[in-house]
């Protein structure tokens, strides 16, 4: 083999490794394990947990997406709001980064729906 064959291969068997090692390297990490690495108050939200509970209600997502998307909320029923009222306010930024507004009218609409939902404040 010659000298280039050679270089090539060791350069193809290098960006291996180190593709390898980084993807390893970046699924053992987990931010939540390190306290001290977030601020208080920046702790990431974890948005499985934040949407498990409106998946957990048959047509809720859906019927919060559409009002997302269309601004009306003739379509969210009394058992969506009841599970969205029940949802951490630190999820809502983390759920609808694109508006933040939406949340706090979907609750307030919600009080509307179910009276003992508390409005947003």
């Amino acid at each position: 083999m010659g000298s280039k064959a050679i270089v090539s291969v060791y350069l193809i068997v290098s960006l291996c490794a180190a593709i390898l090692v980084t993807r390893g390297v970046a699924q053992m990490q987990n931010p939540q394990a390190n306290p001290g690495l977030f601020p208080p108050g920046l702790v990431p939200v974890d948005l499985v947990k934040c949407w498990s509970s409106l998946f957990n209600v048959q047509g809720c997502v859906l019927a919060i997406t559409t009002s997302f998307l269309s601004g009306k909320f003739e379509n969210v029923e009394a058992a969506c709001c009841k599970v969205f009222s029940t949802l951490d306010a630190n999820c809502w930024p983390q759920m609808f980064p694109l508006n933040p507004f939406f949340p706090p009218l979907l609750k307030n609409n919600c009080a509307r729906i179910v009276p003992k939902s508390p409005a947003h404040n």
